[in-house]
């Protein structure tokens, strides 16, 4: 097993530059996620990271080695994609082999290393099968599986469960979490899905057009996010902004302190407490309510024509187009310059 390290990693496309100086460790047997919207260059980092895109600028360590001119299939990583990419014509078993098999590993090597992957993902009984018969969650298995038989220094996983329906989501996501707790091997997952890095990562990096806006555990980045992109982010709802224009002349004195005009305030959906006008620190006409069972989701507008959304145990007592005030714990408060976005 190896850590990582990049330095000052970049990329350029002839003159356009995707990629910005990238400075990350990875710790050995650390769960790491790049997340970040469409287009940030997540894919592109670990593509890097793989030798599958090559490095303009800066370098890329496993380990003690640095492998910027060193081939894909000498890193020692192996890398799960959002496509399964498996063989159609060959069985379960022989998808699993077929790396190890072009490695001239032997035989016995291999069979072992294929019996064993199988056990781990539970899909023994599907060796003998051929894709085509085996359902998303099954085929990103042996996917998975193709990658354990390796034995790499390092997984990489390519958003490997957008194929997925939402139920076989969370399965799969469940099963990649047991994988590293058993195997305690360097991982790095690609996903626009926050709730996704959330739930498996050790750290989350945060990306936005090409350069890391926050490194950090998850609850590192929920509490005290560096900037408002990472507070909107991370998070579901994303995190509510205020001026010191939106808010009631008593916010201050509850939040502990004013609103400069210079600066935005951030109160998370979940954070937002009902309470009456003359305590609030915020109040919105109710506009739509999604009652969702466990909770429901307040969406209101404020009376600057902000929209934001209050989430609570159960639906308001109120009706369409009545107003509602919120207070929330001081601490729980976030400000942010409103020019940089940077957190005060």
């Amino acid at each position: 097993m190896s850590g990582l390290t990049l330095r000052d990693v970049r990329k350029r496309y002839g003159d356009v530059q995707v990629m910005h100086g990238v400075d990350l460790d990875i710790e050995d047997g650390e769960f790491v996620v790049f997340v970040g919207p469409s287009g940030c260059g997540k894919s592109t980092l670990l593509r890097m990271i793989a030798g599958l895109e090559e490095i303009s600028d800066g370098t890329v360590a496993i380990g003690d080695q640095v492998v910027n001119d060193v081939a894909a299939s000498k890193r020692g990583v192996a890398m799960v994609f959002q496509s399964y990419a498996l063989y159609p014509h060959m069985t379960v078993y022989k998808n699993m082999a077929f790396g190890l098999k072009q490695a001239k590993t032997d035989p016995k090597e291999i069979d072992r290393r294929v019996r064993a992957a199988a056990e781990i993902l539970q899909i023994t009984d599907y060796l003998e099968r051929s894709p085509r018969n085996l359902s998303g969650g099954q085929r990103q298995r042996v996917a998975i599986g193709r990658a354990i038989v390796r034995d790499p220094e390092v997984f990489l996983f390519d958003e490997p469960l957008s194929n997925l329906d939402a139920a076989l989501r969370v399965q799969t996501r469940l099963e990649i979490a047991r994988l590293h707790q058993r195997l305690k091997t360097t991982m790095i997952y690609v996903t626009h899905d926050q709730v996704e890095a959330m739930t498996l990562a050790d750290k989350i990096v945060v990306l936005r057009d090409g350069r890391i806006e926050q490194v950090g555990s998850p609850i590192e980045l929920y509490e005290r996010p560096a900037n408002a992109f990472v507070a909107q982010f991370i998070g579901s709802p994303k995190m509510n902004f205020f001026s010191a224009a939106d808010l009631s002349p008593s916010a201050a004195g509850l939040l502990g302190r004013e609103v400069a005009a210079s600066e935005q305030v951030g109160l998370r959906p979940e954070h937002l407490m009902v309470t009456q006008a003359e305590d609030c620190v915020v109040q919105g006409r109710l506009e739509l309510v999604e009652n969702l069972g466990e909770y429901a989701l307040v969406h209101l507008v404020s009376g600057q024509g902000v929209e934001f959304i209050a989430k609570t145990e159960k639906p308001p007592a109120a009706a369409k187009g009545d107003t509602i005030s919120f207070t929330i714990k001081p601490e729980l408060a976030h400000f942010f310059d409103t020019d940089s976005g940077l957190r005060v």
